[in-house]
């Protein structure tokens, strides 16, 4: 499924007239991981591109030329030890390939890159700093990481989210629902209980996995309550946090 903004789409001489605008690329970073089982495992590369896309519409009606990269959807995911389907890249990979992308973007001609993120592991969320810095330092332009767990951004989103308890629970789910509902299995999400666990808050209490945290299921959260409606809303502060990061970024 692509959009307008989707660089992939583009025929190379669109892309070059989209960079003769000055073009500000979006970068949609997920991972291959389970969410429980209810979501698909590529969930955060859905909500990643989805809210890229909607950011790239509100900041092309500020009139800045906005192109989604293609999405990685590879990152460090050791948090999902024990569960199928979860392919978690070593450290050092990671951050080369984030730092690379971002690099050659910039190369290629592109006036600034932003991260847009929706995989939350602490080692990966360092790596996405790293990465960042490394590469504004070497190009000697933006490449930017609004970092949804900070205070300013999460305090623009869910209670859930704010919650901790925020995997593959509702928070995640409506986002789903919102973007792509085909996905959703809905007569599992329906019957699941709640699981009220801060996985935040287990992992400053040592917790290395999922399962470690109380997850055997792999989610965390009340996946039973999610809404479409509020997935709209949330791609809604998720695209005005993309637009508000590229805007200062890129100010004068």
């Amino acid at each position: 499924m692509s959009d307008q903004r989707d660089l992939a789409t583009r025929t190379f001489p669109e892309a070059g007239e989209a960079l003769k605008r000055n073009a500000v690329a979006l970068l949609p970073i997920g991972a291959t991981e389970p969410h429980g089982p209810h979501l698909p495992l590529e969930t955060d590369v859905i909500i990643s591109v989805e809210a890229a896309r909607r950011a790239a519409a509100r900041l092309a009606r500020r009139g800045i030329e906005t192109l989604v990269l293609p999405a990685i959807p590879y990152s460090i995911t050791e948090f999902s030890a024990g569960f199928p389907g979860a392919l978690s890249l070593p450290r050092a990979t990671s951050l080369a390939l984030l730092t690379g992308i971002s690099t050659a973007a910039i190369a290629g001609g592109f006036r600034a890159v932003c991260f847009v993120n929706s995989h939350l592991e602490p080692d990966h969320l360092m790596v996405l700093r790293e990465a960042a810095a490394a590469a504004s330092a070497a190009t000697g332009r933006p490449v930017i990481f609004p970092d949804k767990t900070s205070r300013r951004w999460a305090a623009t989103l869910t209670d859930e989210f704010r919650s901790g308890a925020c995997h593959a629970g509702r928070y995640e789910t409506s986002l789903v629902m919102a973007a792509r509902p085909g996905l959703v299995r809905e007569e599992t999400r329906a019957g699941l209980p709640e699981v009220p666990i801060s996985i935040g808050r287990k992992i400053k209490e040592g917790a290395k996995t999922f399962l470690e945290a109380g997850g055997d299921r792999a989610y965390f959260g009340d996946p039973a309550t999610a809404t479409a409606a509020e997935g709209e809303s949330t791609y809604d502060a998720l695209a005005v946090m993309i637009e508000t990061a590229v805007m200062e970024a890129i100010a004068p």
